[in-house]
């Protein structure tokens, strides 16, 4: 067995054990596996069937963990992405009232489009041409909606006819159980605690269980512990892989912005993690970025047919890595970690909502720290981050703060006259998503 890890995962050339790689495996795991509970949360939203939505997003996590191990050697965990989800729930299928089907074909082509400039090598190209501080907006404004998704389905923040949004009643018990949990998960994460978010989510669990609503407590009491993965044959396949080329005047800008939101999220992820693990070369680029982008962009397209959001790459997997993950066996421990947890599924189904919501104000606080990279002498780059920023939480949709950064961008660059630096990739979808407003074509 040593000798066929050794020759698959070459831990000796990257200085790490067997021992060492499980060990990280399970670290990262533990970082990542709240969105076991957390994505069906907010798939369901968008009408999808419930049941069968911890498999899918199991199945899908460990589908992309282990296409990433096997391609490319590298300890890094895949699994539906926070943001991409909500954008999935909230903007195509809520705002834009695309049925969930279709948007699994959106998500789909989505996939596909990502494979092949994966595959072309134009990826890189596009990737420099998006303006930095855009991208910062971008991550910011996705961390800043996630967190007020969290906070509202856990009732702090509440619509008002007066001033469309106001602080809900924090006397009763469910506001007031997410906002201890925010603070205390809060606390975990920055005292370092290996699967912080992980145990926010079994306390809330766990109090809620004494917390009484109308038919019985929060929490109700699992019917057993162990018991078999649920059936995805409502979502297997469900796709609806015409809908965006039969409606493209009304779906191309939302798959332009997965695949914008896709793209930039997985290189950022990619390039954090493996700095980290010391994976770059001496000009500060990943060796195998194209095998990673194809095993992303790869795994997106397995998520969309067993029925779930863009997959991609996780940040978490940083967690393994400082514990001295180093190879794809640190990866293939994570995704048999998913496949394990579904016979815990029982338990999982009985967390309440309200658990969920310190994973997501947390994982927008993590997605916030971007904006500092922006240098704040430079008024339009500000301007155009902050313009992303708040759009996608006021708008309730990632693709119009998107829009809106691209339009801001460019305004304000021409009329500094800076007009020499923006590309022409830029310059397009500014000029497509102003017409598409002035135009009405929504």
């Amino acid at each position: 067995m040593a000798a066929f890890l050794e020759r698959l995962f070459r831990l000796q050339e990257h200085k790490t054990t067997a021992k060492t790689e499980i060990i990280a495996g399970l670290t990262t795991f533990a970082a990542m596996s709240y969105i076991l509970v957390v994505n069906p949360s907010i798939l369901s939203a968008s009408g999808m069937p419930i049941e069968g939505l911890i498999t899918v997003t199991a199945l899908a996590a460990c589908v992309g963990t282990l296409l990433m191990a096997f391609m490319t050697n590298y300890p890094i965990a895949l699994a539906p992405g926070m943001g991409l989800n909500a954008f999935f729930a909230f903007t195509i299928c809520i705002t834009r009232e695309i049925p969930w089907d279709a948007a699994l074909g959106i998500v789909f082509w989505n996939g596909i489009l990502f494979l092949l400039l994966s595959l072309m090598g134009i990826r890189k190209k596009i990737a420099q041409s998006i303006p930095h501080a855009l991208k910062i907006g971008v991550q910011c404004g996705i961390g800043l909606f996630i967190a007020f998704i969290g906070l509202k389905n856990a009732g702090v923040i509440i619509d008002n006819p007066a001033t469309l949004v106001s602080l809900g009643d924090l006397s009763s018990p469910v506001p007031l159980l997410a906002l201890i949990g925010i603070v205390v998960t809060i606390i975990l994460v920055a005292r370092n605690i290996t699967g912080a978010i992980l145990l926010s989510v079994i306390l809330l669990t766990v109090i809620g269980i004494f917390i009484p609503v109308a038919d019985g407590s929060l929490t109700p009491i699992p019917e057993a512990i162990l018991g078999a993965p649920e059936s995805i044959s409502t979502t297997f396949f469900a796709m609806d892989i015409m809908y965006p080329l039969t409606h493209f005047a009304t779906t191309w800008d939302l798959i332009f912005a997965l695949l914008f939101v896709n793209m930039f999220d997985t290189i950022g992820t990619l390039i954090g993690v493996s700095r980290k693990a010391n994976l770059l070369d001496k000009n500060d680029e990943l060796p195998k970025m194209g095998q990673a982008m194809t095993a992303d962009a790869t795994a997106s397209v397995a998520g969309a047919v067993l029925g779930t959001s863009p997959v991609t790459s996780y940040v978490e997997s940083a967690s393994g890595v400082s514990a001295g993950g180093r190879t794809g066996m640190t990866s293939v421990v994570v995704g048999l970690c998913f496949i394990l947890a579904l016979f815990l599924t029982p338990v999982m189904k009985i967390i309440p909502i309200v658990a969920t919501t310190p994973a997501l104000v947390m994982v927008g606080i993590f997605m916030m720290e971007s904006f500092r990279q922006l240098d704040f002498d430079d008024l339009p780059s500000v301007a155009t981050a902050t313009v992303a920023l708040l759009a996608m939480p006021l708008t309730f949709s990632i693709s119009e703060g998107i829009a809106l950064g691209f339009i801001t961008y460019v305004g304000v660059s021409l009329g500094m006259g800076k007009y020499k630096q923006i590309s022409i990739v830029t310059y397009l979808m500014a000029l497509v998503f102003l017409l598409r407003y002035l135009l009405d074509l929504k």
